[in-house]
């Protein structure tokens, strides 16, 4: 039975409105991914520790928080995709603080390189569903999808050739994903395209 008043007009549900959560998610993908590739292509060997800490808080939970708060947007596919890189950041901080230190030292390669794998197929597919976002983001996927490749074959054959070739296209990875980030906050703000993302029709 409803509770308006005969005649009445029914009162409309309160508008649930959340700031923009792309650019603080594309931030926290940029820097940790930054952080840990930096390390992988052998420019600055102390990043993986950076990284570490990044992968917990920032890369991590910031990331969680950004999917959470796409998902009230409606935009199923940034809810899936920071929510989902925010579950890796988390999972690659166990995985190395927790799960590889306590596990035979010939078993590492699989166990990275199966992991690796799981997140090589759904970046593919991510990659598939942002050819109908914008240039910049497809751009993003694309160069993360052949970083993973290349992680994922240096995982299974320990090849540091391979590792290293991740790491730049990481590094490739991070920069795109931080121009995203700021033109997401700039034209938030100026509330005008002024960065271009070039949005694909």
């Amino acid at each position: 039975m409803s509770d308006v008043p005969s005649g009445a007009e029914p009162v409309p549900a309160p508008a649930h409105s959340v700031a923009d959560p792309g650019p603080l998610g594309l931030a926290a993908f940029a820097m940790t991914t930054f952080a840990l590739s930096v390390s992988n292509a052998h420019i600055w060997i102390a990043g993986s520790a950076t990284a570490l800490g990044l992968a917990l808080v920032y890369g991590g939970f910031a990331q969680l928080l950004a999917g959470m708060w796409e998902f009230v947007r409606k935009n199923t596919f940034g809810a899936l995709a920071f929510t989902s890189y925010g579950s890796f950041w988390i999972t690659y901080y166990v995985l190395v603080k927790f799960i590889l230190p306590g596990i035979p030292a010939l078993s590492i390669p699989d166990t990275v390189g199966v992991f690796l794998l799981g997140w090589t197929i759904f970046t593919f597919y991510m990659l598939i569903a942002s050819l109908r976002t914008n240039a910049v983001l497809a751009i993003v996927f694309l160069l993360l999808t052949i970083a993973f490749v290349c992680l994922t074959i240096g995982a299974f054959n320990t090849s540091t050739h391979m590792n290293e070739a991740g790491g730049w296209f990481g590094l490739a990875t991070a920069i795109v994903a931080w121009y995203a980030s700021f033109a997401g906050v700039v034209n938030e703000t100026w509330k005008k395209p002024v960065i271009p993302l070039f949005p694909i029709s």
